[in-house]
Order: structure tokens, then sequence, then C-alpha cells
């Protein structure tokens, strides 16, 4: 088969459809060959051969660029080109910040738990209740209601004795009883209670007591083994105030240490006076406690 075309032009293989040649690329720095009909593989341009490219029509889809409704920018509907949401980039923008911001976050709470910077946990208050008596009270002998109404244990202390106080009866008591009270281990408490014919009587047997009790603590110097705790008893004494009772006050109260390992309390409500005599790590919480 006899070769007929262009002198130079090499033969073309067997079963080869379309041109043995591409289109030669453009010497570098020299122009693009003007548009025409021929497209390298005998495609026809529909425009007609040699028409000029029309910059608004970017393509045989119709016009692209930004604003436009053709594929190459945001139509109408909001869409980006190829179908793409036109919020979607910012939307996936934001998301990225985010996870950053949170990864920062927790890197620098990480490392501030591991430095000792974490905050210390918020302080609960724990009600403890108050000791009760390892033994059983004994019986008063007294009926009166006066003596009816005096408590029989304080504290962990039960009421071991009572009898009749016979120097308070002769300084003015309608009856007065001097009471001891144990702890079952060596501990002791002592009340003195008095009930008088009216509350100015009362005001002065107490006028009487407060002036006998002891000003300050003389310091031995002789440290024991409940130092601790009666150092911190004593620093709260001594302690002076209103015998408060349905918010009303009906007489004075006067806690003091008398020096001796012990502390004192002296205290009026209405016609009825008291005085409490305990250690000293425990008289104000006794005080409290008994009740009258």
């Amino acid at each position: 088969m006899s070769h007929t075309g262009r002198p130079g032009e090499p033969e073309p293989r067997p079963g080869a459809t379309g041109p043995a040649h591409r289109p030669a690329a453009t010497p570098q720095g020299a122009p693009a060959p003007a548009a025409s009909g021929w497209s390298g593989w005998g495609t026809t341009d529909p425009a007609g051969a040699g028409a000029a490219p029309d910059p608004a029509a970017g393509g045989p889809d119709g016009p692209r660029g930004p604003g436009g409704d053709g594929p190459g920018g945001d139509g109408p509907d909001g869409t980006a080109r190829e179908g793409r949401p036109a919020w979607l980039l910012p939307v996936a923008i934001g998301v990225g910040v985010l996870v950053v911001v949170g990864v920062v976050v927790g890197v620098l709470a990480t490392r501030g738990g591991s430095d000792g910077d974490a905050p210390a946990p918020a302080a609960s208050t724990v009600l403890v209740p108050p000791p009760t008596p390892g033994v059983e009270p004994a019986t008063r002998t007294a009926t009166s209601a006066f003596a009816s109404v005096l408590p029989t244990t304080v504290l962990q202390y039960a009421l071991e004795s009572s009898q009749d106080d016979a120097e308070w009866v002769a300084a003015g008591a309608l009856e007065a009883y001097t009471e001891t009270f144990t702890d079952g281990d060596g501990g002791t408490l002592t009340v003195r209670a008095a009930q008088l014919e009216t509350a100015q009587e009362a005001t002065a047997l107490l006028e009487r007591l407060t002036a006998a009790l002891p000003p300050t603590a003389p310091d031995t110097g002789a440290p024991t083994s409940t130092a601790s705790a009666e150092d911190d008893a004593a620093d709260q004494l001594p302690s002076t105030g209103d015998v408060m009772v349905a918010g009303a006050a009906v007489g004075t109260f006067t806690v003091v240490d008398a020096g001796d390992g012990t502390g004192i309390a002296v205290w009026q409500n209405g016609t009825a006076v008291f005085q409490l005599t305990a250690p000293l790590d425990d008289v104000v919480d006794a005080y409290a406690a008994y009740g009258l």
C-alpha cells in the first residue's frame, strides 16, 4: 500500500485511525496560533474557523466567574461551582478552628493539673454529734418541781450523786442542790443549783458568785498532757454575755479559767442560779449543754 501523504511525513502504522501526528507545541516566547477549526483530532469549531473566543462565554457550558449563573461561579440558588453549597467552606473552617481551640484548652488544663494548680475542693462542714455518757445516771432523791427539771446527763457526764446545798439555802434560796456527775473514767463535773423567790434575789446571789471568781488563771509553767486542749479552751475565756430564752434576756453568764485545769461557769435564769465546774476543755460546752 503506497503512502500518499505529504513528502517527509512518516508512514502510518497499520490499524491506526486519525492523524499520525499531534500539533506542534508553541515555541517558548512565540505567540499562540489563532483559533481555527482544526482541534487536532478533526473537531470543527462550532463558531466557525478562525473565530476568536468570547471571554464572557468562558467555554461551551456558558459564562464562568464569580456571580455568574454558569458552572464557574455562584448561581442564584447559592450553590458554588460543581454543585457545592456556598456556605460549606466557611462552616468547615469554623469547625476546624473550634477543634484546634478545644485541643489547646485540653492541653493547658492537663498541664495545669500536673503542676498542682487545680482548684482545691470546697471545704465541707462535718457535724459531730455531742458525746453521751457511758454509764447510767443515778436517781435524784429530790422531787420538787425545780429538782425535776434539772438534767441528769451533761455531755458524757451522768449524775452520780445529789444532795441539799445548805450554804445556798442559808444565803436565801428556797431550795438548792450540789450534784456530782461522772464520765465513768475518772472525769467529774459539779453543779450547784438554787431556786430563789424573786429574780432580784437571784441577781444578788449571782453577783456574789461572780465577784468570787478568779480574775485570771495563774501561770504554773508546768506543761501537762492536756496542755494543748486546755490552751485552746483558755483562749475563749473569760467569756460573758446574756442568757437568752425564747429571744428574751433572762440573766447573764460568766465563764472563767480557774487556773487548776478546770473552768467555772456561773449564770442566772430568771429566779434560778447555777454554778458549774468542769475540766477546762469541757466547761464551755458543758455550760451550753446544761440547758437551764
